[in-house]
This record gives structure tokens, C-alpha cells and sequence, in this order.
């Protein structure tokens, strides 16, 4: 799975990558070739003290050794820009299958993991990848050519190779075999330590509330301590591997020294010989350690691919039809045909049924108790879930029939947690429509009855906006975001409980001033509320997935118990406050 994500998205980077192994061969052929110059410049220079020689063979040796660097250096300068390169390319294409979710996805894999996998794994195999480039094709081309030219210095000593070479492949071998499943624990361990962090950053405030900081720091504590302990497992097997490779090394340079001074001594050898047999041995053991080095670094890539595999080959359950005609411009009806819906997994459906519709020039409301499904019945009409059976239409269309992006252009969603992003209250509103002028946003923020906030705030439009909108009380936060839906003047407005967090005054002058912005519009409106809703032309009433009433205010009040039992319960909370 490595390999083949590596290979997919490194093809187009062919050409660096083409480069990149020229420049091998010639920075692996000029490392061969510099101990037999240097055992030269001993046998056939210093031990005959011809210095014209040693000037000759010298100046051969500087300009090799010069080809040699500059290459290195061209290796991984290239090697580094393609690998982030490539890196950054694997971002951008998990970050847009993200993007591409439905929320059923995002809830499934936790937006922890989603991050996670975008970075850290990304990462993971971002290192893999540079070291492959830099030492791809010099490590076998070093490990066979140094083999050659090691017997080619002397036969008598190469049992050392091959005594010295399998024994430091095994050791390493084996230690990297252990620290395998390791890794993968490594990686879980990352993203549950992101979770909790998450939580309680998002949650700081019911943490505090609560008076739970104490657990939550137990909480993080744990995961920490399980991160850590798999962080040092894999640290003290990666510690031992230095040592036996040195004790390896070592071992193998006093047996040439001594093997080879009795061959010498013997006068099979020559000193250049036995000094330039020694260089290559080391080049020899070195490229297995490198191998080795990427070995150990590959079981830890190759479960990040997997977790980025899974993210890639995930389908969202939400298909877009890009080729299918968009919605016509104009008023837009919306109709639930029998819609039912369930949650993957969930033993009973969360709509049963569900049959209405939403008239331009009309406002039609939903409301009913907590979990009647009151959200997941408006999340269907921008497909942020598709129907389990039925249909959800949009004019004459059904919605899963209509581009995504054309049947989000026709949409303003406001949602039940309203969120902002980093920036000025201007880039958000803009988000409703990019070229919108700043009295088009004026006017959004007046009809939201936000215009007084921000004015006030310092810079006006241009006040910063922190992530999540967290310097805006919730109230401001959700005018604002109603005045970015505004921005975008659709045909159909989404409200999901949009107005909760606003006093009942404030609530009335939106209102008022939404219905002349609104008159040619489908408006949708979730409340939880009754006197936020009762001037609805249809009110919608759910119980339990199901719709137990349609009709205005005081018909329900007459024909529907859920509906009145509802109004009963609010007015007697107004009594007692």
C-alpha cells in the first residue's frame, strides 16, 4: 500500500525523480571509485616515493571527490523539494475527499484522525520518500559495486563480507520486526491524544463550569502516558540498534587490520590494497546500515499510507452528479415524498414518513421535542445526509439529481451551531457571496439586527474574528450568521433553531425584518420556541420522527395534542419565570 501510493502520486514529479537517480550513479560511482584511487596514491606513490605520481593521482582524487560533493548537495536539494512537493499534493487530495464528505463520513473516521492523517501520516511517508530518493538506487548500486571492487582489491578477504554483512542484516533485521506493531500503536496513540486535546479546547468552558479539570487532566494524562510509553518503546529498540552497528563496524575493522597485516606480512596484499579493502567494507556495512535505517522507518510510513488509503478510497455516501443540468434561478419549492431516514448502524429510522412542502413566499416552521429530528430533517435538503428511502425535491427536481454545488448556490443555511472563521466580520459575511459590496453587507447586518455590534466593534467590517467566532457573544454569533446566509440572497433559507440565542425582542425585529428580504424565498425555519414560529403560515410538528400536525398556530392548537401540549409547557415555564 506503500509503494503504491507513493508511486501514484509521485508520477508527476517523473522527471525530478529521473534527475535524481542520474545524479546517484554518478555521486555512487565517484564513492566507489575514491578508495581504489587512495590505495593507489599509498602502493603506487608513497610506498615508492614518486611524487609526480602522488600530484597525479592527487589531483584525480580532488576532482572525483568535487563531482562527488556536488552532486550529494544536487541529491538532496531535489530529493527535499520533491518530496514536499509530492507531500503537498497528498494534502491537498486528502484534504478535498474530506471535504467531499457527508457528515456521516466525518462522524465516522472523528475529526481528530481526519487531522492527524493529513499531517503526521502525510509526514510519515514524506520522510520515507526523501530517503528513498537520496539513497534509492546508491544503497544496492553501493552494497554490489562495493562487493566488486572489495574482491577486486583482494579474494583472500572476502570472507569478511560475507560474514560481516548478513550478521549486521540480521541484528537490525530483528529489531526492526519488533518495533512494527509498535508503530501502529504509535500512530493511534497520536490521534487520541488530538481527541482529548480537542475536547477539552472545544469544551473549556463546561470543563470550568463543571469544575472537572481535575479529570479531564487525568484524561489527557492517560492518553499522554500511553504515547509516551509507546514513544519510548520504540526509542529504546531504535537506541540498541546504533550500538550493535558500531560493535558490528568495529569488529569488522580490526579483522581487516589483522587478517589483512598477515596477508601483508605474507606479501599476498599490498598496504593500499588492505586500506582501500577497509573503505570498502565500511561503504558496504554503511549502505546496510542506511537500508536497514529505511527499513526501520517504513513499517511506521506504511501504516500512515494505509490510514491515508482509507481516507482516500472512502466514499462519501453523499454521490454529486456534476453533469446533471442545475436548478433554475427563481422560486424554488421544496417537498419531503415519504422520506424516511436512518443513521448507519441505528436499530430504528430517525423520519418516518415524512411528507410536506415548503411554498415560496412562505415561511414554514418545524418544531417538536428534543431528538423528534428536527435537524436531521433539515440536513437532507443540502444533502449534508441522503434519504434512506423517499425523496427530498427542490423545485421539480430531486435533490440527489442536482450538482452539489448548484443546489448549495440556491441554499442559505444557518446552523444549529453556528460557526465562524478566522478572519474579519467582512471575509465572513463574504463567505454568502465573494463579490458582495459593503453596503450589500450593511444591509445583511441590519436585517440580522447586527448592524449596532458591529459598528461599535473597532474597524467595523474589518473587525478580527477569531476561530469559531469565540470573541462574539453566542447571540452575536448567530446574528452574524444569519446575515451571511442574507449576503448570499438564495432561494431557500435554512434556519435550524438560528434564533435561540437571541432575547425575544431582538427575536421580533429580525423577524419583521426578514419578511420583506424573504417574500420570494422558501423559508424554512426549526424552532424550539412556539413565539417564534406562530405567525408561520405552515408549522410543521414532529413526534418521534413523524409528522403529527400541519397547519397554522391556532388550528394545531385545536387538532394537534403534541402541538398544544407543547404551547401549554412554554407558557407555563413564561408564568413561573
Amino acid at each position: 500500500m506503500l509503494w503504491r501510493l507513493i508511486r501514484t502520486h509521485l508520477g508527476p514529479y517523473a522527471g525530478a525523480v529521473a534527475a535524481i537517480l542520474t545524479l546517484q550513479l554518478v555521486s555512487t560511482a565517484t564513492t566507489l571509485y575514491l578508495p581504489s584511487l587512495n590505495g593507489q596514491i599509498i602502493d603506487d606513490g608513497v610506498a615508492l616515493g614518486d611524487t609526480g605520481e602522488i600530484m597525479r593521482l592527487g589531483a584525480i582524487m580532488l576532482a572525483v571527490s568535487l563531482v562527488n560533493i556536488l552532486s550529494t548537495v544536487a541529491i538532496a536539494r531535489q530529493a527535499s523539494a520533491t518530496s514536499a512537493g509530492m507531500a503537498s499534493d497528498l494534502r491537498r487530495e486528502v484534504f478535498g475527499r474530506v471535504t467531499s464528505f457527508s457528515a456521516q463520513e466525518v462522524s465516522r473516521f472523528g475529526a481528530p484522525t481526519l487531522i492527524s492523517r493529513n499531517t503526521n501520516d502525510v509526514q510519515q511517508v514524506q520522510l520515507v520518500v526523501n530517503m528513498g530518493l537520496m539513497f534509492m538506487m546508491s544503497i544496492p548500486i553501493m552494497m554490489i559495486g562495493g562487493i566488486f571492487m572489495a574482491l577486486r582489491e583482494d579474494v583472500g578477504l572476502s570472507w569478511l563480507v560475507a560474514v560481516s554483512v548478513p550478521l549486521l542484516g540480521i541484528i537490525v533485521g530483528s529489531i526492526v520486526v519488533k518495533m512494527l506493531p509498535w508503530f501502529r500503536r504509535m500512530q493511534e496513540s497520536v490521534d487520541a491524544v488530538n481527541r482529548i486535546l480537542r475536547e477539552q479546547i472545544t469544551g473549556i468552558r463546561v470543563v470550568r463550569a463543571f469544575v472537572r479539570e481535575d479529570v479531564e487532566e487525568k484524561r489527557f494524562d492517560d492518553a499522554n502516558t500511553t504515547y509516551t510509553g509507546t514513544a519510548v518503546a520504540v526509542g529504546k529498540l531504535f537506541s540498541s540498534v546504533f550500538p550493535l552497528v558500531m560493535f558490528v563496524f568495529n569488529l569488522a575493522s580490526v579483522a581487516v587490520w589483522w587478517f589483512g597485516a598477515k596477508r601483508v606480512d605474507a606479501g599476498q596484499m599490498e598496504v593500499g590494497a588492505v586500506t582501500a579493502f577497509m573503505q570498502y567494507l565500511m561503504q558496504i556495512l554503511m549502505s546496510v546500515m542506511f537500508a536497514t535505517m529505511m527499513s526501520m522507518m517504513i513499517p511506521r510510513a506504511s501504516v500512515s499510507a494505509g490510514r491515508i488509503t482509507e481516507v482516500l478510497q472512502t466514499p462519501s455516501s453523499v454521490i454529486d452528479t456534476p453533469d446533471a443540468p442545475g436548478l433554475e434561478d427563481g422560486r424554488l419549492p421544496v417537498r419531503f415524498d415519504m422520506v424516511d431516514f436512518s443513521y448507519p448502524g441505528a436499530e430504528q429510522p430517525v423520519l418516518h414518513d415524512i411528507t410536506f412542502q415548503a411554498n415560496p413566499g412562505q415561511t414554514t416552521a418545524i418544531i417538536g421535542s428534543t431528538g423528534s429530528g428536527k435537524t436531521t430533517l433539515v440536513d437532507l435538503i443540502p444533502r449534508l445526509y441522503d434519504v434512506t428511502d423517499g425523496s427530498v425535491r427542490i423545485g421539480d427536481r430531486d435533490v440527489r439529481e442536482v450538482p452539489l454545488e448548484d443546489l448549495w448556490r440556491h441554499l442559505g443555511l444557518v446552523p444549529q451551531r453556528p460557526f465562524l472563521f478566522s478572519g474579519t466580520v467582512a471575509s465572513n459575511l463574504r463567505y454568502g457571496d465573494e463579490e458582495a459590496t459593503d453596503e450589500q453587507l450593511w444591509e445583511a447586518l441590519r436585517i440580522a439586527q447586527a448592524e449596532d455590534f458591529v459598528s461599535a466593534m473597532p474597524g467595523g467590517l474589518d473587525a478580527p474574528i477569531s476561530q469559531g467566532g469565540t470573541n462574539v457573544s453566542g447571540g452575536q454569533r448567530q446574528r452574524l450568521a444569519i446575515a451571511r446566509a442574507l449576503v448570499r440572497r438564495p432561494a431557500v433559507y435554512l434556519f435550524d433553531d438560528a434564533f435561540s440565542a437571541l432575547d425575544v425582542a431582538t427575536d421580533a425585529r429580525l423577524r419583521a425584518a426578514l419578511r420583506p428580504h424573504t417574500r420570494d424565498a422558501t423559508v424554512i425555519i426549526v424552532a424550539q420556541r412556539v413565539s417564534s414560529i406562530m405567525h408561520a403560515d405552515q408549522i410543521i410538528v414532529l413526534d418521534d420522527g413523524r409528522v403529527v400536525g400541519i397547519g397554522g398556530h391556532e388550528q394545531l392548537l385545536a387538532s394537534c395534542p403534541t402541538y398544544a401540549e407543547i404551547v401549554a409547557s412554554q407558557a407555563l415555564t413564561e408564568e413561573a419565570a
